[in-house]
């Protein structure tokens, strides 16, 4: 069970495969793990370690999850991208891939706004935003979800703690993927690629318009996890997507 310490903060992390770096982040929220990945519509971890160094961790202070660290309230975001960042220099990776579901999206925007110039490219798998007609959707899963456990283990955390927390996360940044702007989209020039889902977690419209924003977007067939044929099409437009956008010097050893 690797663990990386950095500070105050503690990364339970998993890796499996060779090849160039992939970095995966989970889908669940605030309890996003490593070990949930496997009811995920496809597990990367099996899926691309045949091909990709697969690094994947558990987001910090996550509930069943081995990460823990400071609840930082005015630097909720950031938090998340300071431990990726931080477990990648770690392991010595300076450039890689990284493929996020659901609030990974999100952390990927950041990101790519934070280190872009180590990012190759970016897979947001369902991946999480605003939506008007579902406001606080994400406040209040999270105060139901994960606040009352994570009280339980922290008890120097207070219940205003955690909504101030949260309220600083989504609803002070209540507008399209929370962590950049549009203009942030509209200029990004990093390969990404989109598979969209349409529920109030993950809105079709927010995914869709950075897909139609960012200059170099693709975008996966929607619905792809309607049934395993159609998951099985989405990982291979990945996989495709992947191998088209590898460094020069990758694709010279393919050759």
């Amino acid at each position: 069970m690797p663990i990386f310490e950095n500070g105050p903060v503690r990364i339970y992390y998993e890796e499996v495969g060779d090849g160039f770096p992939l970095l995966v982040i989970p889908g669940g929220g605030l309890n996003a793990t490593v070990s949930g990945l496997g009811a995920h519509a496809f597990n990367p971890l099996e899926k691309f370690s045949d091909t990709h160094r697969v690094i994947a961790l558990d987001l910090r202070n996550a509930n069943r999850g081995s990460s823990d660290g400071p609840l930082e309230i005015e630097r909720t975001w950031d938090s998340f991208t300071d431990d990726q960042l931080a477990l990648m220099d770690h392991l010595r990776v300076d450039s890689f891939m990284v493929m996020g579901f659901c609030i990974g999206g999100p952390m990927i925007w950041n990101m790519l706004e934070r280190a872009g110039e180590r990012i190759v490219s970016a897979v947001l798998v369902h991946p999480s935003g605003y939506s008007s007609s579902a406001p606080n959707i994400f406040y209040q899963n999270n105060m139901n979800g994960w606040a009352p456990e994570f009280l339980k283990r922290r008890p120097e955390i207070t219940m205003e703690m955690v909504s101030d927390y949260l309220g600083n996360m989504y609803s002070k940044r209540a507008d399209f993927v929370f962590t950049v702007d549009r203009d942030f989209v509209r200029g990004c020039q990093t390969p990404v690629l989109i598979l969209p889902d349409d529920i109030p977690a993950h809105p079709y419209a927010a995914a869709m318009e950075t897909a139609m924003l960012a200059p170099n977007a693709q975008v996966s067939l929607y619905p792809w996890k309607e049934n395993n044929r159609k998951i099985d099409l989405a990982v291979r437009h990945i996989r495709s997507f992947m191998a088209a956008n590898a460094p020069a010097k990758l694709e010279a050893v393919a050759e």
